[in-house]
């Protein structure tokens, strides 16, 4: 399946326990939107909260969107146009506050770079305002000071119990009007009605005219059910409460052991497809050459992406036992040099121009690493490859990237 777009929550998802976006996952995330995948962004944070992130994984420059407030915005992030918005109608801020205000709840709203709220101390509303780099807003009448329509409300508290039973009613009491959920067990969060992750995004996906069944959908709360159940491809990370695991396709690592960059790799970067290219054959030529001699062995060929083998040992091993750079290098140089080659018209020949590596992590003797090239520029004069190294175990080793320049026969 050639998928085109790529869905992530981002807390508990794409950012590590840290918050961080670790260097695999951006790795990663870079590759397939050179690839021509698009990605969005989804979560419950604000747009504003999110910015940094699209910025971090540049969804400007390659055409990514922001899916925030859990389906109450699209934000296009090349064009910096809001695609798509639902508010709450201002005339129910009244009721939540006067509830709010019986259970001692805490209740807040976002609005540009700030939090509004009733209990500015309150821990939860502290948390969130770091979590989005937002200022907090003090106010004692949290409804006539919320002079817009706000995307969603936030209640807050300890008392869980509480929350639940205020959500049980709501969801009676507001039903045909307004949703209510806990996204976590300190949160229950007030949306306009049917706003969540996956109707927003089949929103999306009409815009852009993309099929469910060309979309993959990562994450790892309550509120990444619908659309991981709506993707073609739906994955739930290994931290996943088991609710969220039973109703995805895949379930992969966690989010502290880069389960983002586990799963693209796998369903993206290092998909194994069939081929027309008689391999036997060059494998047999290269035999006697520097391919052969370090082990080399195509497994795949096409003018978009070249897949090949080589093994760890004596030949390609450090003499502390680990995987040699150059020799990675050379497997990399390898297979985009029979890439462009393929692509060649008759009285055309390649010379490679350069290559540069990125090397994330090892691999060790006795195992076989598989190098992916795929094709990010086929032009007239020169093409690159983008080359991806992994284990047998699909851990990224290398990412290189190899120029090569296409020359007239004289």
């Amino acid at each position: 399946m050639q998928y085109k777009l790529l869905v992530l929550d981002v807390d508990g998802t794409l950012l590590n326990n840290e918050r961080e976006v670790s260097k695999r996952t951006h790795s990663a995330l870079m590759k397939v939107q050179q690839m021509g995948v698009r990605i969005v962004l989804a979560s419950g944070r604000p747009t504003y909260g999110v910015l940094p992130l699209a910025e971090k994984l540049e969804l400007n420059r390659y055409g990514g969107y922001i899916l925030s407030y859990n389906g109450g915005q699209i934000f296009d992030a090349k064009s910096g146009e809001l695609l798509f918005e639902k508010r709450i109608n201002p005339e129910m801020l009244p009721y939540l506050e006067k509830k709010a205000q019986k259970n001692g709840f805490a209740l807040f709203t976002y609005h540009e770079n700030f939090i509004l709220t009733n209990q500015p101390e309150n821990k939860y509303v502290q948390q969130e305002a770091a979590l989005n780099n937002m200022e907090v807003r003090a106010t004692d009448m949290f409804a006539i000071e919320v002079d817009f329509s706000p995307c969603k409300c936030m209640l807050a508290s300890e008392d869980e119990i509480a929350l639940v039973g205020l959500e049980e009613h709501w969801k009676k009491r507001l039903a045909g009007v307004l949703d209510v959920f806990r996204s976590e067990p300190y949160f229950l969060e007030v949306v306009p009605q049917f706003i969540d992750k996956a109707n927003t995004l089949g929103v999306l996906l009409a815009k852009l005219d993309i099929q469910p069944e060309e979309v993959i959908a990562i994450g790892d709360g309550v509120c990444d059910v619908n659309m991981i159940q709506l993707a073609g491809l739906g994955i739930a990370m290994g931290n996943a409460q088991d609710s969220v695991r039973r109703c995805a396709d895949v379930v992969t690592a966690s989010n502290e052991e880069d389960g983002v960059a586990v799963a693209v790799e796998k369903a993206i970067i290092s998909e194994i497809r069939a081929s027309e290219v008689p391999l036997d054959k060059l494998n047999e030529q290269a035999r006697h050459a520097l391919m052969g001699n370090l082990g080399i062995q195509y497994t795949y060929a096409s003018g978009d992406r070249v897949e090949a083998t080589m093994p760890v040992d004596e030949r390609t091993r450090q003499p502390f036992g680990i995987l040699h750079g150059g020799a990675t290098l050379a497997l990399a140089e390898t297979v985009a040099g029979l890439g462009s080659m393929i692509l060649c018209n008759p009285d055309e020949f390649v010379v490679g121009m350069q290559v540069s590596g990125n090397h994330m992590s090892s691999a060790h003797e006795g195992d076989t690493v598989r190098a992916v090239a795929t094709a990010i520029h086929k032009g007239r004069s020169s093409h690159v490859w983008n080359v991806d190294v992994f284990t047998s175990t699909d851990k990224l080793v290398s990412s290189i990237r190899v120029v090569n320049s296409v020359m007239k026969k004289r």
